[in-house]
C-alpha cells in the first residue's frame, strides 16, 4: 500500500486545480458579479441557475440542492470517488507527482478503483489505436476512407481497431500491470469457454470519453462479412464507468462550442458525428447504444445554461420515417427542456456522413440551418395522413389534430401552434381552433360560439368585438407600447430578444393580441421587415380594434433622445423583461411564505435558489435596461 498522502501535496493540488476549469469540463459557467460564477447544478434538476463558483475562493455551493465544497469535493461528487482517488485525479490532470507517508514517492493506486478502470481504458485506447495501422486493420482503414475520413480525422476521433485473436488487448493489458478482475470489471475482458478472451474482435472501434474527456468505453463497428457476429454495432456494457445513458459520443470535443454556440446537434452514429465536425458543425454528438433520453438532455442543458431564451436542441434523422417517429415521442415525455428543439431531416434519406460524401461540407451545415421546430415536424408530419383541399379532409384533421396540439404543456407554444393548425389546415376561423385546443387542453366544455363577424372580402373574417383601445399616456404600459412599435419599426433590431418575449408581459388585451399576431406572423426574425412585415402581421389580426392598434403603432415616433437606437430598443425590452421577473420574485417570495424551512427544507432551499437567480438577474436587466434611456 502507498501510504497516506502527504498533507502539503493535497493542498499543492488544491492550489493548482482551479475550481472553474474542472466544474467547467462538467457545467457551463457565466459571470455572476461580484466574482462569482453561475450555471445548472449538476447534482440536481433545476431551470434556473443556482449553481454558484467563487475562483478567488476556490468553493462552489448550490442554493438549490445544498452541495457545496472545494475543488476535491466537487471531484468527489461528480465522478463518484472517495478523497484519495479524487486527490490522484487531480493530481494527474495538474501533473504533480504525489508523496505518500510511509510509501515513498512511488503511486500504487488501489486494485479495481474507478482510476485503475480509467487508465485501463486510456491503455487499451492506446493499443487499438496503434493496431489501426497494422496490415490487419486494412479493410478498417478503407471503411473510414471510402466515407471521407483520412489519417487525420481518425487520430481527433481515436479511431482504432480490435485485431483478431482471442485475447490480444487482455494479455497487453496483464503486461501492464492490471489484473484479470479489473479488466473484467472494466468490460475489456469477459469469461470464454478456455479463458478470458477480449470484449472486441476485428472490429472498428471508437473510444467513447465521458465529460472530463477520459475513455470510458468503445463503440464497435463490423467491417467483415465472415464476423460470426451479425450485429453491426457492439458497444461495452454498463460497468462502474460506463452508464450509456449518460454518455455522448464526441461530447469532449463538443462541449466549449455547445456552450460557446448555445447549440447541440444530435445525430444518429459514430460517422455522422464525425461527419458534422469536419464539415464545420462543431456541437455533433450521439448517444452510444441506446436512444437518446432524459439523462442524456440534462447533461447538454447544463452545457447550453437552458434559460429558455436562445439555447436549441437539434435532432438529425436520416429519413421521414425515424423523423416521425421521434417527433411524435416529443408530445409523449414531460416537456420539462425549455431549450428549443428542432429537428433536420437530410435529403433522400441520407445521414450527414452520406449527405457529406455526396454534397460537401456545405450541405451539411445547411441541413443544420434548415432546421424545423420538432412541433412544428409533428404536425406537419401528421397533416399528410388528410386531404387538406377538400372541406370533409380539414374537418377531420381538425377533429384528430386539435387533441394532440392540445397535450403541449406550454401554454405559449400551445396556443402559438392552435393558430398556425388552423393555417396549415386552411380553417378561416383561427380563434375557433385556438379556443377549441385551450378548451381540450383544460378538459373544459366547448363555449358557446361568439356572434357573426363582419366580412371584409380582402382581408378574411373580421372579429367586430375587439378588447379596447389602450390608453397611450398610461405609464404602466409604455414599455410595452414602446417594444411593440419597435418590433413593427425596427424588427431586425429587436430581433430574436422580442421573439423570445411571452405573452405575460403584455398585461394590455389589445397589446397581447398585437404581440401574438407578431409571433403568429413569423415573428420579428422572420426576415420580412417595412409594409411586407406589417402586411403579414395585419393578415393574422381577427379584430378590427386590433388592426387599428397595429397601424397607430406602426407609425408613432419612438421616444428614443439619442441617435443609438439599437441601445435604446435593446433597453426597452430589457425593461419589459425586467418588469415580468419582479412579478415572478413576488410570487416566488409569496410561495416562501408559505414554505416550513424545517419540515421542507428541501423545498425551501429550491425556491432560496430560485430567488437568488431571478435577483441577480432582475438586477442585470435593470443595469441594461437604464444604460439605453
Amino acid at each position: 500500500m502507498a501510504g497516506r498522502i502527504r498533507e502539503s501535496d493535497i493542498a499543492l493540488v488544491r492550489d493548482r486545480s482551479r475550481i472553474d476549469e474542472v466544474v467547467g469540463d462538467h457545467v457551463s459557467l457565466r459571470r455572476a458579479g461580484g466574482g462569482a460564477l453561475k450555471g445548472l447544478c449538476p447534482f440536481h434538476d433545476e431551470k434556473s441557475p443556482s449553481f454558484n463558483v467563487r475562483p478567488s475562493h476556490g468553493t462552489f455551493h448550490c442554493f438549490g440542492c445544498g452541495e457545496g465544497g472545494d475543488v476535491i469535493a466537487f471531484v468527489m461528487k461528480i465522478e463518484h470517488l472517495g478523497f484519495v482517488e479524487a486527490v490522484e485525479r487531480l493530481a494527474d490532470r495538474a501533473g504533480i507527482q504525489l508523496t505518500y507517508e510511509g510509501g515513498g514517492a512511488t503511486i500504487q493506486r488501489d486494485r479495481g478503483t474507478r482510476s485503475r478502470l480509467i487508465e485501463a481504458h486510456r491503455v487499451a485506447a492506446e493499443f487499438y489505436a496503434e493496431q489501426l495501422a497494422t496490415p490487419d486493420a486494412l479493410a478498417a482503414r478503407e471503411f473510414l476512407a471510402q466515407r471521407g475520413f483520412d489519417e487525420a480525422a481518425a487520430r481527433t476521433f481515436g479511431c482504432g481497431f480490435a485485431p483478431g485473436g482471442w485475447d490480444k488487448l487482455t494479455k497487453h493489458l496483464l503486461g501492464r500491470g492490471f489484473e484479470l478482475t479489473e479488466l473484467i470489471k472494466a468490460q475489456l475482458t469477459k469469461e470464454g469457454r478456455q479463458g478470458p478472451i477480449d470484449r472486441f474482435h476485428r472490429r472498428l472501434l471508437w473510444p467513447i470519453r465521458d465529460m472530463g474527456g477520459e475513455v470510458v468505453g468503445f463503440g464497435a463497428r463490423r467491417i467483415f462479412d465472415d464476423d460470426p457476429i451479425q450485429a453491426k454495432y457492439l458497444n461495452t456494457s454498463e460497468s462502474p464507468i460506463y452508464k450509456k445513458s449518460q454518455v455522448l459520443f464526441g461530447l469532449d470535443l463538443a462541449k466549449r462550442e455547445i456552450a460557446k454556440r448555445r447549440q447541440a446537434v444530435v445525430v444518429e452514429g459514430y460517422t455522422d458525428v464525425m461527419a458534422m465536425h469536419l464539415a464545420g458543425v462543431p456541437t455533433a454528438v450521439a448517444s452510444c447504444g441506446t436512444a437518446f433520453g432524459a439523462d442524456h438532455m440534462n447533461v447538454l442543458r447544463r452545457l447550453l445554461i437552458d434559460d429558455s431564451l436562445n439555447g436549441e436542441v437539434i435532432f438529425t434523422f436520416d429519413g421521414d420515417a425515424a423523423g416521425q417517429k421521434a417527433a411524435l415521442k416529443a408530445f409523449e415525455g414531460e416537456q420539462a427542456f425549455s431549450a428549443q428543439t428542432y429537428i433536420a431531416i437530410a435529403p433522400d434519406g441520407m445521414d450527414p456522413c452520406e449527405l457529406r460524401q455526396s454534397k460537401g461540407d456545405v450541405a451539411v451545415r445547411d441541413l443544420v440551418a434548415r432546421r424545423t421546430p420538432l412541433f412544428e415536424f409533428a404536425i406537419k408530419t401528421r397533416l399528410r395522413d388528410y386531404d387538406l383541399d377538400s372541406v370533409d379532409g380539414r374537418v377531420e384533421a381538425l377533429k384528430v389534430m386539435v387533441p394532440f396540439v392540445a397535450q403541449i404543456k406550454d401554454r405559449a407554444k400551445r396556443d402559438g401552434y392552435a393558430t398556425r393548425l388552423a393555417w396549415w389546415v386552411g380553417w378561416d376561423d383561427e380563434a375557433a381552433v385556438v379556443r377549441r385546443v385551450r378548451e381540450t387542453a383544460t378538459g373544459r366544455a366547448p363555449t358557446a360560439p361568439r356572434r357573426a363577424a363582419a366580412v371584409d372580402p380582402n382581408q378574411g373574417a373580421l372579429d367586430v368585438d375587439g378588447p379596447p383601445r389602450p390608453d397611450p399616456r398610461d405609464p404602466a404600459l409604455w414599455a410595452q407600447r414602446e417594444a411593440l412599435k419597435a418590433a413593427l419599426q425596427l424588427p431586425e433590431m429587436a430581433g430574436p430578444y422580442y421573439d423570445s418575449l411571452p405573452d405575460e408581459a403584455f398585461t394590455h388585451p389589445a397589446y397581447l393580441a398585437l404581440h401574438q399576431a407578431i409571433r403568429d406572423a413569423g415573428g420579428v426574425s422572420s426576415g420580412l421587415a417595412g409594409p411586407a412585415f406589417l402586411d403579414a402581421v395585419s393578415q393574422v389580426c381577427r379584430q378590427q380594434a386590433v388592426r387599428s392598434v397595429l397601424t397607430e403603432l406602426a407609425v408613432e415616433p419612438l421616444r428614443v433622445k439619442s441617435e443609438d437606437e439599437y441601445r435604446y430598443v435593446q433597453s426597452v425590452l430589457a425593461r419589459l423583461q425586467q418588469i415580468l421577473v419582479a412579478g415572478q420574485i413576488t410570487e416566488i417570495k409569496s410561495r416562501l411564505r408559505r414554505v416550513s424551512p424545517i419540515e421542507e427544507p428541501d423545498e425551501y432551499r429550491a425556491l432560496f435558489g430560485d430567488l437568488i437567480a431571478l435577483e441577480d438577474y432582475h438586477k442585470a436587466l435593470g443595469q441594461q435596461a437604464v444604460g439605453g434611456l
